[in-house]
């Protein structure tokens, strides 16, 4: 067995060794030739100096060593502006890693918070102790000593519930993740596209940018001067001549965005059925209507203060105290002196202004009288009205949209005995 063996490897090494013989007789010399290339370029401004020094006529009475050290000068500085040239080329071909995700930066915003650093969250299942019950103060006590399960609810999701808070577990509360594209790769490459800086690069920052003029957005409600800051602009500008089809839609865009706008100012009208409106609304960017003062959040609560409202602009305030209120009036007595009283024109002329004077103040303190008497009055009946609903919430049980109904406990059903007999 071990006699095979060895003439195997001999058969082997003897093959090899043919094979190396034949390779370094045909290639041999070119593959050296490759290898010592890079170094002939880096050192040939001073091999290429002294060739041309040795090999130049040595005339006008210049000797051999002065006129090798000016060659040699001539030919460093050369050396020195072709080492520059070559690292430039180097720092482009050997470059960063291009990255249309996050354009370099190896970070982006985070697409669960949204920046924020907070997100909403469910209880999905919890485990308590003996004896306690599911209100607040004990299932936040679970989530403390985790011993519950969250579903963490991205921003764009919007249920119109009052929902808790707490970190975003994607960026750590920070708002910042890092870009999927460019995680565990490596951040260099090798390419020859940026020796020369692309016209286009230009006009992709000049098309990112956001201009802070908020006229342009409310003139882009109009049809026509969408038209021009879209598609006549740009021709202007720049030059670009968009075809039929990118204009088609670059218009749809426009209008897709629009939809949005031209739903908002319908709802702000409040006619009938606007809540249904709404939902649309905030279906169309739920992110957007979040933050939009229009969208109402808890539509029962809306209209029963608006019925109120109804109500207490019905009803007759009582009279203005005597001194409430205080108004800085600019006119007084002292405003005139005891010359001008003399004068009857004069005399006349204070008694019509002070008496003009105390009668606008008059009106506005009422105004603020019954400002202020039906706000107090509404604020009363809201109270009145919601107080008997308002319950303690640490002791009871938490709502279903904070704590997830579990599906597997509605699932089970009692096993029924079979009994079989043989």
């Amino acid at each position: 067995m071990s006699r095979g063996t060895d003439k195997l490897i001999k058969s082997v090494k003897q093959f090899a060794d043919s094979q190396y013989k034949i390779f370094t007789t045909r290639y041999g010399q070119q593959f050296i030739d490759i290898l010592e290339f890079p170094i002939k370029v880096v050192l040939s401004p001073f091999t290429l100096a002294f060739d041309i020094a040795g090999s130049a006529p040595r005339g006008f009475g210049i000797p051999e060593f002065i006129s090798k050290l000016s060659c040699t000068s001539v030919f460093a500085i050369a050396a020195l502006g072709t080492y520059d040239i070559a690292l430039e080329l180097g720092k482009k071909v050997i470059c960063q890693r291009n990255c249309r995700t996050c354009n370099g930066w190896q970070a982006l915003r985070c697409t669960m918070c949204k920046g924020s650093g907070k997100v909403q969250y469910q209880v999905k299942n919890y485990s308590l102790r003996s004896g306690e019950k599911a209100t607040a103060e004990c299932v936040a006590d679970a989530i403390v000593d985790n011993r519950a399960e969250l579903v963490h609810l991205p921003s764009t999701i919007d249920l119109n519930t009052p929902l808790p808070y707490k970190e975003c577990p994607t960026c750590d509360g920070t708002g910042v993740m890092h870009c999927p594209e460019c995680k565990n790769k490596l951040q260099v490459r090798i390419s020859a596209d940026d020796i020369m800086e692309p016209p286009w690069k230009a006009y992709n920052v000049l098309r990112k940018m956001d201009y802070p003029y908020e006229h342009i957005v409310h003139s882009m409600k109009d049809p026509s001067i969408a038209a021009f800051w879209l598609l006549t602009l740009p021709q202007i500008v720049g030059g670009f001549d968009y075809d039929d089809d990118v204009k088609q839609k670059i218009w749809w865009q426009y209008k897709e965005s629009m939809r949005y706008d031209q739903l908002r100012d319908v709802v702000a009208k409040r006619n009938p059925g606007w809540e249904h409106l709404q939902e649309a609304l905030i279906a169309i960017d739920p992110v957007r209507a979040r933050d939009d003062p229009v969208v109402v959040k808890n539509i029962p609560y809306y209209k029963a203060k608006k019925a109120l409202e109804t109500e207490v602009m019905k009803l007759d305030p009582p009279p203005r105290p005597q001194n409430w209120g205080n108004l800085d009036l600019p006119l007084n007595a002292s405003s005139w002196s005891e010359d001008d009283l003399k004068d009857p024109a004069k005399l006349y002329e204070m008694t019509v202004l002070l008496n003009a004077q105390r009668e606008i103040a008059d009106k506005l303190l009422d105004a603020q009288w019954e400002t202020k008497w039906r706000q107090e009055k509404l604020n009363e009946m809201l109270e009145e009205k919601v107080h008997p609903c308002i319950q303690n919430s640490d002791n009871v049980v938490l709502p279903q949209p904070i704590v997830i109904q579990s599906q597997n406990a509605n699932q089970k059903r009692p096993r029924r005995k079979r009994w079989l007999f043989f």
